[in-house]
């Protein structure tokens, strides 16, 4: 009898397998259900996806246990347990989210689905192709993250009256760039005539006091929000999931 060689993986994959083979998936460390800690939406309830991977090494990064690991989760999967939580308002978050392709694809699935979509991103990566119904949260990174040299200027171009600038400070020099980088791109007058739709200060966890943040912004009477991580002051600044 002649012995057959053996079968390829193709021919012994399940019709399970097969059915998956070729559809959209992303790398997601967390999907979870919590209040919103920060941007003009601090406060909501809100449902968060958080993809895995990030191309910076921010010195004061709080997450991460992104970075790598995570789960491959079909865009239908995502999709479901977003709907299953059932909150309007979902964020994609990182990591930073938009190195996936199929970050963009997800995006635009929650917005048909009729979510209200936010999309927290480092300033680093290419925001022109997400759809301008997102709400883009970008950071510009401060000197202090070790990453400012990461900043993708060109972004500023693509923000919108529905989006917010970040700046996330760890000292004085953190806060002084910050405010230049305000005035210097035009941020303040895009703020004032409606073309932009929030600036937001954000004090590293214990590494700054917050009264003295808010001193220098009073001072200087920036047009800014200070934001305090709703997150950690109510279940601390090491829980995940929240």
């Amino acid at each position: 009898m002649t012995e057959r060689p053996p079968p390829d993986r193709a021919q012994t994959a399940t019709p399970t397998a097969e059915r998956e083979a070729g559809r959209p998936w992303l790398r997601v460390t967390e999907i979870f259900h919590s209040i919103q800690g920060e941007s003009t939406r601090a406060g909501l309830p809100c449902t968060f996806v958080r993809l895995t991977g990030c191309p910076l090494r921010c010195v004061w990064c709080d997450t991460e246990y992104a970075f790598y690991g995570g789960e491959r989760m079909g865009l239908d999967g995502i999709v479901d347990r977003v709907r299953e939580i059932g909150t309007p308002l979902v964020e994609i978050t990182g990591g930073e989210p938009l190195v996936h392709p199929n970050a963009f694809v997800l995006a635009d699935r929650l917005l048909d689905e009729g979510f209200t979509v936010l999309v927290e991103t480092s300033g680093a990566v290419d925001v022109a192709r997400l759809d301008p119904r997102v709400h883009k949260i970008m950071d510009l990174k401060c000197p202090g993250s070790g990453e400012a040299s990461r900043n993708r200027w060109e972004n500023l171009e693509h923000l919108t009256a529905r989006d917010e600038v970040k700046f996330v400070v760890r000292d004085r020099r953190d806060y002084e760039w910050a405010r230049d980088a305000i005035r210097e791109r035009g941020l303040e007058r895009r703020l004032r005539e409606g073309e932009l739709g929030a600036l937001l200060i954000s004090p590293v966890w214990d590494e700054i006091a917050w009264e003295t943040l808010a001193g220098w912004i009073l001072e200087d009477r920036l047009p800014v929000r200070l934001q305090l991580q709703l997150h950690k002051l109510i279940w601390g600044p090491d829980v995940k999931g929240v």
